[in-house]
């Protein structure tokens, strides 16, 4: 049965919502199939195992790294004799303020962070990167040291984790560009492809704020009428009816977990006008906010 776990669990500062640890998982302590309300970003040190995500099985072995979004399924499997070390890095999306980023120069070099993990989950653990030798000793170095930090809580821990962070995704979009450029057999397609994720992670980020394919465009340096071809062509949604989807399964997990008024869950998604969001509810739903939420429990 599925376990839900949220952020309270494990990220208790509300002003810096982070967690990381290194533990081992054998057939002694197998978690339970379970999703949670952050992210959390896996590096396997030793061992293998099987993930179970989403429905799929996949092998994991030591210099494995991927990412775990919010509201997905994951749990591992071990033969007799198998376990894997790993650090698990817990934290809520808004750790990192994109103003920081932009500030910092290294927004647009975060294409791990903010492309692998929205792409198809056969894509993402099919394409899993694999770090080398020399990338394992980098990042296993950065892991440590955020995990030093933590542990010590000395002054200005919290600046020095975000910072380490940021270099982390950067280390990984370096080595998620090369393994693109060196998986490249159609430019276009692949281009097409790599705008289309990076415009979705952007919507996944920013779902609840005013959005419209004009401001995307200009973002992302493309026409609206080639923005919105593309994005059908490669997801079967235009922008607008992805946002949409993206919207009603948030607020679904709202009305699911918290008492907020269906008013307070609308505006929380990014829709001032609560009659145009229940609309919208039955429409992809097929029933009322609160019907849902009657349901849900």
């Amino acid at each position: 049965m599925e376990e839900r776990i949220v952020s309270r669990d494990y990220l208790k500062e509300l002003r810096f919502p982070f967690y990381i640890m290194r533990c081992t998982h054998n057939t002694s302590n197998v978690p339970k199939m379970h999703s949670h309300d952050f992210v959390e970003l896996v590096y396997v040190i030793k061992g293998e195992a099987l993930h179970c995500f989403e429905g799929d099985v996949y092998p994991l072995k030591a210099g494995d790294v991927f990412i775990i979004n919010p509201n997905e399924n994951h749990t591992f499997e071990f033969s007799e004799g198998q376990e894997i070390e790993i650090v698990n890095c817990l934290f809520l999306p808004d750790l990192i303020h994109d103003a920081c980023l932009r500030e910092l120069g290294v927004d647009d070099s975060m294409d791990y962070f903010y492309v692998l993990p929205f792409l198809s989950p056969d894509e993402r653990f099919h394409h899993r990167l694999k770090l080398s030798e020399r990338e394992t000793s980098a990042i296993l170095q950065l892991l440590e040291y955020m995990m030093h930090e933590w542990d010590m809580k000395r002054t200005g821990y919290t600046t020095l984790i975000r910072l380490k962070l940021v270099e982390l995704f950067i280390q990984l979009s370096r080595i998620y560009k090369d393994w693109v450029s060196s998986n490249r057999d159609d430019s276009k397609r692949r281009s097409n492809h790599l705008l289309v994720q990076r415009i979705n992670g952007f919507l996944e980020r920013h779902y609840d704020e005013k959005l419209c394919v004009t401001d995307l465009g200009e973002m992302f340096n493309i026409s609206n009428r080639q923005l919105n071809r593309v994005f059908k062509q490669e997801t079967g949604l235009t922008v607008v009816e992805r946002v949409h989807h993206i919207r009603i399964e948030h607020a679904k997990q709202m009305l699911k977990e918290s008492e907020e008024k269906v008013l307070h869950v609308a505006q929380k998604v990014g829709y001032d006008d609560p009659a145009f969001f229940s609309h919208l509810f039955r429409r992809y739903v097929g029933c009322s906010p609160g019907k849902f939420r009657g349901h849900g429990k």
